[in-house]
């Protein structure tokens, strides 16, 4: 077991904690790392582009010029695609791109990007993030006593409005709930700051 600090909101040390190494002491799988990103991006693809075909574009329902004697190749309808303005072939159609991979690899895939983030010392526990009032500017105060000046993910054990009011315009910052973890989150953000409440909860939904 590693030990890993525990901080208050000031950035000050109060205790230390184990973390466990099955969840961010073991080697990062890239394979599947890879697959679970994909699926995530994958996913939020909306799929809605769409174009006419032959049978959808209007007009052309009268035949352009005689069957023979013109010269020209027969021709049924100025909307075929070689025509301007005609149908286009084999064109993109609404749908989904999501897909499933098994369930121990979304299991594998959340533990490798936490022990990913854990290698790079980019993990930060603090005993509490709960403020009296929602104020972004004293939010953003606390995120400078624990370094998170960038990119930051926050997970609590449970959801704070007055957390989501103040954090919700500060670009970059993403919360969630140990249920809610996900591998592009994590891996997104430069510093995972967990509440001792929810790193223990989070060992317990990853187990």
């Amino acid at each position: 077991m590693a030990n890993i600090d525990v901080l208050t909101k000031e950035g000050t040390k109060v205790n230390s904690i184990e973390l466990n190494q099955d969840i961010f002491g073991i080697e990062p799988n890239q394979h599947v790392l890879f697959e679970a990103v994909n699926l995530q991006r994958a996913s939020l693809r909306r799929g809605t582009h769409s174009v006419k075909n032959r049978a959808a574009v209007r007009g052309g329902g009268k035949k352009p010029f005689r069957q023979k004697g013109t010269g020209n190749a027969r021709q049924g309808t100025i909307r075929a695609p070689h025509y301007r303005g005609g149908g286009v072939v084999f064109g993109p159609t609404p749908r989904s791109y999501s897909y499933k991979i098994p369930k121990k690899m979304r299991r594998l895939a959340l533990r490798s990007a936490l022990s990913a983030k854990a290698n790079e010392e980019a993990v930060t526990v603090v005993d509490n993030l709960t403020i009296d009032t929602p104020k972004t500017k004293d939010f953003l105060a606390i995120l400078g006593n624990l370094k998170a000046d960038r990119k930051a993910l926050l997970v609590l054990e449970a959801e704070d409005a007055n957390i989501e009011l103040s954090t919700r315009n500060l670009q970059g910052v993403t919360l969630l709930t140990p249920e809610e973890l996900n591998v592009l989150d994590i891996l997104s953000a430069d510093r995972v700051i967990f509440t001792e409440g929810a790193i223990k909860k989070a060992e317990e939904v990853l187990l």
